[in-house]
């Protein structure tokens, strides 16, 4: 199992106790050294660095990731596990209830964005609960959420994609919230181009980004990139 941040080590002695061997990356070294010098009840390999520094990709087949992440590396790292190529069992993570909401959100709901579009093309994510910023000492600014991630999907794209080009085609979508989905692809394919497109979809002229899921996107993707190879 990996932890990411063990910090004072409250979870990952929860998890030692429940026969986990877990290896843990720690960037602050005073927490290390503090970890060190505690006597843990299971075999723990403790690692000093940054996480978003780490070739996820060398995790063993079916590992778990677990950690309570600092608000500021959550969707890097996220992004960076998923695209890992690893074949991750689940991610159990605590993060800003803000970013969790996007992470779950379906068409339709405000939160619903890019960040939604490009995780769930990768992983089932499921939102957990709501801790709240009274039950952490010293009490942040913000409340966390728990969220659980489980890959379904090849990261190299979506069924039938091309990573690539499906992830440059949902950031243009997304890239004017208030705007048809022709006005926002038509800064990046030109109006001409993203108004045939949308068209081949299937789609109404008048839709907007946030109205469709994965898989539409998913078809507008291929859909550019079947015109640009022609």
């Amino acid at each position: 199992m990996a932890e990411v941040g063990p910090g004072a080590g409250i979870l990952t002695r929860e998890l030692l106790r429940l026969g986990a061997t877990v290896t843990a990356w720690e960037i602050d070294l005073a927490w290390l050294f503090e970890l060190c010098q505690r006597r843990l009840p299971g075999p723990l390999q403790l690692v000093a660095g940054d996480a978003l520094s780490v070739d996820w990709s060398r995790l063993p087949p079916g590992a778990l990731v677990v950690g309570n992440l600092p608000y500021n590396i959550a969707t890097p790292l996220l992004d960076a596990l998923l695209s890992s190529g690893a074949a991750i069992s689940r991610i159990g993570v605590l993060i800003q209830r803000e970013v969790a909401e996007r992470l779950v959100a379906a068409p339709g709901d405000r939160a619903y964005g890019a960040l939604s579009v490009l995780t769930q093309a990768r992983a089932r994510v499921e939102y957990l609960g709501t801790v709240k910023a009274s039950d952490f000492r010293p009490r942040p600014r913000v409340e966390s959420a728990f969220v659980g991630l489980t890959p379904q999907r090849a990261s190299q794209g979506p069924p039938g994609g091309d990573w690539a080009q499906f992830r440059t085609t949902v950031l243009q979508a997304f890239s004017h919230r208030r705007k048809t989905l022709v006005n926002s692809l038509a800064a990046g394919w030109g109006r001409e181009r993203a108004t045939l497109l949308v068209g081949e979809a299937g789609f109404s002229s008048r839709v907007r980004a946030e109205e469709l899921g994965v898989d539409d996107l998913a078809l507008l993707a291929r859909l550019e990139r079947q015109r640009s190879e022609n």
